[in-house]
């Protein structure tokens, strides 16, 4: 509006008529035609020290009348710093031409600006986190308490919401310029494999139909290649002692010298590992703890909640402002991306036994399956202080998955710090180095991370979860691209909901007291232990054969329906866990139009079994036993019955869900045996194969989107992420090889279960 003034103003008259009156002068009459525009130039005035204070101006003629035109739409713009000084010299022009004006008493009454105080500006903060949407009512009683009126509480509300808006606008902007980046090259990609026209996998032909059945020596060829390469990586971690007669000692401090001498000997030791001094790797850690620290306890502005998701946004200006970064992003031939996210919540362990499995790569392992596929500590820099582990630091790796071929795992090396902050709260901190990552060739570097516990009454923690990760680029399929970009799949609110459901499986593994009605069929404490340790063993057999790990060699096909389909075999010999002789594996993921919830109880639920079982399909199926073992009755183990050809057959079931990911796995298990377990029996020897389902939220919802005061705009559920394995033993006898009719069996079991899925949930392809 200024803009289009000016272009249109006459010229100054260089010498004014004295005896001319205000109605003669055109200048103030197209600067301020009436009180109204001069309202609405007053908005958000930025200092000169880069602070935005709110400033809410009212006329003295226009409180009277309730604020002049009540009538007209009030709506604030934001001015920059460039149009707000614009705005003051037409004010000091006006101010002039009142002055003149002053013999004919028709001077103008100036406006009052208003500065917040602080208890006000918080007051205002507070019902800003609860509503920022406050009704009349909360702004007319908000207005009286603080001693505003109301159209000034009004203003303030909306100035927020113009600055929460432009943080997110912001953000939105740089994921969508990464997207870009990711699209250019991938599409890059698939020309050179359209090219090439060999699996990109493993560099094996493909067949006419799409199909490719690896040999023998084809198979030992790329395991071959998979142990060179871990070998490598192995020898770069140790210090590249291929040059010395022998490593030097992790350790040479005898047991009786104190914690300083123990800390300076095993810190000695590992500096040819990561290529930095003592000094160097304790001062690492304890900004990296300061830095985590922080980000943990920080709020607005360094982290900005979404309206439509509800959890929070890194402010990325304010966190390089805050800590002083420097190289921000990884010089990596493909560019890399930047993932930060942060959850908290309360968990049913004590503090010391949840640092104790922190501090245990096993242990730590255990407690995320799904997300863990390796975990390992490579060596030990401090053993920290006792049993409690205080100033502990180690180096290690882990290899975080999803539960699907289709994407990439990512490798991780980096530093885990235990430190003890006050009496009740401790700091586990996670943090890559430099050095090392340019001697392994790792593809993701962690940023200050971890969780800060602090110890609650009746064995209970509360925990702060935040994850901070770069990672190098890679191809992520269309299907997870959104979920892995907006940090779901490996941000610290999946982290944190893990974390909570192992923790209730192990509450309820050590129950004596669980309600009758939420579990049945096992008579004695001693069977449930053993039926639920067995359904914990098939479960994370399934994780281990779902993810893209390089435990397996996935092989691409299609399917009857023509999706695709990854393949893998592997031959077990002396595992007694599962039977023992050539184990086929047939992985499909597909999106399904159907909410997360919504498919995980269909799934899970025994009644609807026969509708996408093939074998079920004889008769209903009934429960037999059911075990809770979580809050949500969703998470159970469950013994079901059903008829194949006239034969009994037994179903062992695990489910499992929370908000990021769900899972349910089976396995038909012997009768016998399974009776021998359910007495209380040791089930190690149990031979079991798992099949079953993951299901992820898609992330549509949760993509970063603007603010909107319409609840219909954010009432969107999304669909699912489906992947359905199969497992199955195509020989008894490991030296057998594989027919064809064993992956057109395989490929027949998946689709014909994918379309018996979306025949009942009515999502047939149209």
């Amino acid at each position: 509006m200024l803009i289009h003034m000016m272009s249109h103003k006459p010229p100054l008259n260089p010498t004014p008529n004295p005896n001319s009156n205000q109605s003669q002068n055109p200048t103030t009459k197209n600067l301020f035609p009436s009180p109204a525009l001069s309202l609405s130039l007053a908005g958000i005035f930025r200092h000169g020290d880069g602070t935005s204070k709110n400033y809410a101006d009212v006329e003295e003629g226009d409180e009277a009348n309730g604020g002049g035109n009540s009538g007209r739409r009030e709506d604030i713009t934001e001015i920059s710093s460039e149009n707000s000084a614009l705005v003051r010299s037409y004010n000091d022009i006006a101010a002039d031409d009142d002055d003149d004006d002053a013999d004919d008493n028709k001077k103008k009454k100036r406006k009052k600006y208003h500065r917040h105080t602080l208890d006000q500006i918080r007051e205002m903060e507070a019902l800003f986190k609860e509503s920022p949407h406050p009704d009349e009512k909360q702004r007319q009683e908000l207005s009286k308490k603080l001693g505003l009126h109301p159209r000034q509480v009004k203003f303030w509300f909306q100035n927020r919401r113009t600055q929460i808006k432009a943080i997110q606008e912001r953000h939105e902007n740089s994921l969508l310029r990464r997207e870009m980046n990711r699209l250019r090259d991938e599409n890059k990609a698939m020309r050179e494999i359209i090219t090439k026209g060999a699996c990109p996998n493993c560099g094996v032909p493909a067949s006419a139909n799409g199909t490719i059945i690896p040999s023998d020596v084809q198979q030992l060829r790329i395991e071959n290649a998979r142990l060179k390469s871990e070998n490598e990586k192995l020898l770069a971690v140790i210090g590249k002692y291929a040059s010395s007669e022998s490593p030097p000692a992790r350790s040479t401090c005898s047991p009786g010298e104190d914690q300083a001498g123990n800390m300076k000997c095993s810190l000695d030791s590992c500096c040819s590992i990561v290529g930095l001094e003592r000094s160097q790797i304790v001062g690492i850690v304890n900004k990296a703890t300061e830095e985590l620290i922080k980000m943990a306890t920080g709020e607005d502005p360094l982290w900005v909640k979404s309206f439509e998701t509800g959890r929070e946004i890194l402010n990325y200006d304010e966190y390089l402002k805050e800590f002083s970064v420097e190289n921000f992003t990884k010089n990596w031939p493909n560019g890399s991306s930047v993932e930060a996210s942060r959850d908290s919540g309360v968990v049913f362990m004590d503090l010391p036994t949840l640092v104790h499995h922190f501090m245990d790569a096993n242990q730590w392992q255990e407690m995320f399956p799904c997300m863990i596929s390796k975990a390992a500590t490579v060596d030990v820099f401090n053993t920290g202080e006792g049993v409690s582990k205080n100033g502990a630091i180690q180096l290690m790796f882990a290899e975080l998955q999803m539960l699907t071929p289709v994407v990439a795992t990512r490798e991780v090396y980096f530093v885990r710090h235990c430190k003890q902050i006050t009496a009740d709260k401790w700091a586990i901190v996670d943090v890559s180095i430099d050095k090392l990552e340019n001697n392994i060739d790792a593809r993701c570097y962690k940023r200050p991370s971890g969780c800060i516990i602090e110890d609650k009454s009746n064995g209970h923690s509360k925990v702060i979860w935040v994850e901070h990760m770069e990672c190098q680029k890679s191809l992520v399929p269309n299907l997870y691209r959104t979920i892995v970009n907006t940090g779901l799949a490996f941000g610290a609110g999946h982290w944190m909901k893990t974390l909570q459901l192992q923790c209730e499986r192990l509450v309820f593994f050590m129950a004596t007291n669980v309600p009758s009605k939420d579990s049945y069929g096992v008579a004695t404490l001693a069977g449930r232990k053993s039926i639920l340790k067995l359904a914990q063993r098939m479960t994370r057999s399934f994780y281990r054969a779902l993810g893209a790990s390089n435990y397996h060699t996935w092989n691409k096909a299609t399917s009857k329906t023509g999706e695709d389909i990854r393949i893998a075999w592997r031959k077990n010999l002396n595992d007694p866990g599962e039977p023992l002789g050539v184990v086929l594996c047939a992985v499909l993921s597909i999106w399904l139009p159907v909410p997360h919830q919504n498919l995980f109880d269909f799934l899970r639920d025994e009644t609807r079994r026969n509708e996408w079982e093939i074998i079920a399909n004889e008769g209903p199926v009934q429960n037999i036993a059911n075990l809770v073992k979580g809050q949500d009755h969703g998470n159970a183990v469950t013994i079901q019955a059903m008829k194949q050809k006239e034969k009994s057959v037994w179903i062992l079931q695990d489910s499992c869900t929370n908000a990021y990911e769900s899972t349910v796995v089976y396995a038909p298990v012997d009768i016998n045996s399974m009776q021998s377990a359910m007495t209380g029996c040791d089930p190690s020897d149990i031979a079991i194969l798992p099949s079953g389902f993951s299901i992820l939220p898609d992330g549509v919802e949760s993509r970063p989107s603007l603010i909107s005061s319409r609840s219909e705009d954010k009432s969107t559920e999304g669909g699912s992420l489906l992947t359905i394995a199969f497992q199955i033993l195509t020989s008894n006898s490991p030296a057998e090889r594989l027919s064809m009719e064993s992956f057109e069996s395989v490929n027949t079991l998946v689709s014909c279960t994918l379309q018996n899925i979306k025949t009942a949930l009515k999502c047939e392809d149209d």
